[in-house]
């Protein structure tokens, strides 16, 4: 919620960079296009044309002001993101290392594991770990066996259930369950009640 509240007061702080840029620019623009083309009849009084100028190149200073604002903000909305990122993906491996202990997975097992949960094929493992695809075969029919799965798309499912599984059990902890004489209890007060 307060990230989409950043992010649409960058846009803003943007936009109005944007359109305080263009109008300034489009004064100066204007201002050489009729001193060439002619198209402005009557001169602006000195004194006002400074003050334009004045507040026009202002205003170009604003604009780049809320541009170095908004940039910095974006910078580090993204080093925040790139570093939820590691964490994330760094619980992922801790999660799977967790796995492939409570599987019993040889070296060589998580290896191939690893490239499996990848999305590399047989082959492309084979030919990484400079085994033949036999191997590699009977060694991911172990490790299916051991996870308790029938193929990789079930091992990735156990994986992300369980990846899903912690997250909301540290997000929701598990509800207090009462004791029954506090279930007898709250049945009295409410037979009394009626």
């Amino acid at each position: 919620m307060q990230g989409r509240r950043r992010l649409a007061q960058d846009r803003v702080i943007i936009v109005i960079a944007l359109v305080v840029q263009a109008l300034c620019a489009g004064f100066f623009i204007s201002d050489i296009l009729s001193s060439r083309i002619g198209f402005r009849s009557t001169p602006i009084p000195w004194r006002m044309r400074e003050l334009i100028e004045i507040g026009a190149a202002l205003g170009l200073l604003l604009g780049f002001v809320l541009g170095v604002l908004a940039l910095t903000r974006v910078r580090r909305h993204h080093r925040l993101a790139e570093e939820r990122l590691r964490e994330a993906s760094a619980a992922f491996l801790d999660l799977v290392a967790k796995r492939f202990d409570d599987w019993a997975l040889t070296p060589a097992e998580r290896d191939v594991a690893l490239f499996a949960i990848k999305g590399m094929s047989l082959a492309d493992i084979a030919a990484v770990r400079g085994t033949s695809e036999g191997t590699v075969k009977a060694q991911t029919n172990a490790i299916y066996r051991k996870a308790g799965v029938s193929g990789r798309a079930q091992m990735l499912s156990d994986l992300i259930d369980t990846l899903m599984d912690d997250q909301v059990m540290q997000d929701f902890p598990p509800p207090t369950v009462p004791e029954p004489h506090e279930i007898a209890a709250k049945t009295r007060d409410v037979e009394v009640r009626s």
